[in-house]
């Protein structure tokens, strides 16, 4: 989609913004290969954060010893590689599970074992992206949010009025159009939109 809009409005480099529900790791790789610049925050799925131990958050990565080191200081060191769901992770572990004093905070199992995709530092990168600037979200809240209020208003709280995915998007369509034209013209005036169509 980043791509299409790219190609849409005519420039090299763009930014997107997107929110939770659109978070997936190969469509930021893509963006980033693309030289799209992705603001994308990570959805919060940890159970182990919602029962209260530590989340892959507190694990450091060291990219130069291709180990994580934990809450308590110790060293994940790689194990093995595996292909989940058509993604190459890699999986670290430490041997002192068994015997350190924060367990309880960390894993329910023998070990903790932290996952790694291949790509992961192009996530981790956009995470800082994020960090440094937290008004990307609030741009995107101003920007989407406005519009579906606006639509869903208008519609109703009903169904659509057509039926089948032709009737729908046709009717989707229509409301998407009458919003942008209502809008051109709050902005620019109808004296602005006419002579702009006529050009």
């Amino acid at each position: 989609m980043a791509k299409q809009a790219r190609e849409a409005i005519g420039v090299e480099t763009l930014s997107v913004v997107a929110d939770r529900g659109y978070f997936k790791g190969e469509e930021i790789l893509a963006c980033y290969d693309a030289n799209v610049t992705a603001y994308v925050p990570k959805p919060m799925t940890s159970s182990a954060k919602a029962d209260g131990r530590f989340n892959k958050d507190a694990f450091v990565y060291d990219a130069t010893r291709n180990e994580y080191t934990c809450p308590a200081g110790e060293a994940l060191i790689w194990r093995f590689s595996s292909v989940e769901k058509g993604m190459n992770m890699h999986c670290y572990w430490s041997s002192k599970c068994q015997s350190c004093t924060l367990k309880s905070q960390c894993t329910p199992s023998t070990n903790r074992r932290v996952k790694r995709w291949e790509h992961e530092a192009v996530l981790e990168e956009m995470q800082r992206r994020l960090t440094r600037a937290p008004e990307m979200m609030k741009v995107r809240k101003r920007t989407v949010e406005h519009p579906f209020g606006t639509l869903k208003q208008w519609m109703g709280a009903t169904h659509f009025l057509t039926r089948k995915l032709n009737g729908v998007s046709a009717e989707m369509s229509l409301n998407v159009l009458a919003y942008n034209m209502k809008r051109v013209m709050k902005i620019i005036g109808t004296e602005g939109l006419l002579k702009a169509m006529a050009a």
